[in-house]
């Protein structure tokens, strides 16, 4: 390697660290500003090390505070909607590659329709379907505005990856006795499992830091999730608890930095392939 190309390798290493610690500062931030002592919060000139270490705002947020209760909500919203829309957008994606029937494609070009639509403009019908069936301020109700908009993106991500998987293997499953069922089961999930981990992750991620169909659809607190509870336990016309914002931002961040965690190499090639046919 020459010398131009080590300095050329030095400098691009040195401005992707500066792009990283850029971007990855307000989260620094927010860590360092929830462990500061109430005293330091406001002082001026502002320090990014502090003087002393407390876990004083995480005490308070667990226990004198309904956020496990929050917490919970957002957890059980969270996998439902997962779930719901992992397990209808595995078989409609499944019938919409392997099955030919009249109106397929039509399906198909609505479902993108609807995905393309912006879910703010169905937040007045939502809310008047959930009044009239009686599931207003309830989580059931999240769970089902959620997989509105969250359903059409995870039909079209399957799609397309089921119609990358050879349809030669499925055949060859069939012709050796095994069902329609059984050949979905044992050939086909276990080939389009990147796509629905990546799908999973998607719609969690979607379902936990969702603000604005949790602020319309639900008022009252028992069902509030994370996002708009915190809002509406901290922040006030008059003040912002700022230590346990932060302290409570952290904790909301735990449960999705352990999943992307654990489970990003999936969500890459998922969406890589996901690509590839459609």
């Amino acid at each position: 390697m020459t010398a131009r190309q080590s300095i050329r390798t030095i400098a691009v290493n040195l401005l992707a660290w500066a792009l990283v610690l850029v971007i990855s500062f307000p989260l620094i931030w927010m860590v360092v500003t929830s462990l500061r002592p109430q005293s330091e919060l406001i002082r001026i000139p502002p320090s990014l090390i502090p003087k002393g270490i407390t876990f004083e705002h995480y005490a308070r947020m667990l226990w004198e505070t309904p956020f496990l209760r929050y917490f919970g909500n957002s957890m059980i919203l969270a996998v439902s909607t997962t779930t719901l829309v992992v397990l209808i957008g595995t078989l409609g994606a499944y019938s919409l590659v392997r099955f030919t029937y009249r109106g397929r494609e039509t399906l198909a070009t609505l479902v993108l329709f609807t995905y393309l639509l912006p879910s703010v403009v169905l937040i007045l019908p939502l809310y008047l379907l959930m009044v009239k069936i009686g599931l207003a301020n309830t989580l059931p109700s999240l769970v089902i505005a959620y997989t509105t908009f969250a359903l059409p993106y995870a039909l079209w991500l399957l799609r397309s990856f089921m119609a990358g998987i050879p349809e030669d293997l499925e055949s060859a499953a069939l012709v050796d006795g095994a069902s329609r069922i059984g050949a979905f089961m044992d050939v086909v999930l276990p080939q389009a499992l990147p796509g629905i981990i990546s799908t999973a992750l998607f719609t969690f991620i979607l379902a936990w830091n969702e603000y604005l169909y949790a602020l319309v659809l639900v008022n009252s607190d028992q069902a509030r999730p994370l996002t708009t509870g915190v809002m509406n336990m901290l922040i006030t016309s008059f003040n912002i608890e700022w230590s346990l914002l932060m302290a409570a931002s952290v904790m909301m961040s735990i449960p999705l930095i352990i999943i992307f965690t654990f489970l990003q190499s999936h969500l890459t090639r998922g969406f890589g392939a996901g690509g590839v046919k459609g």
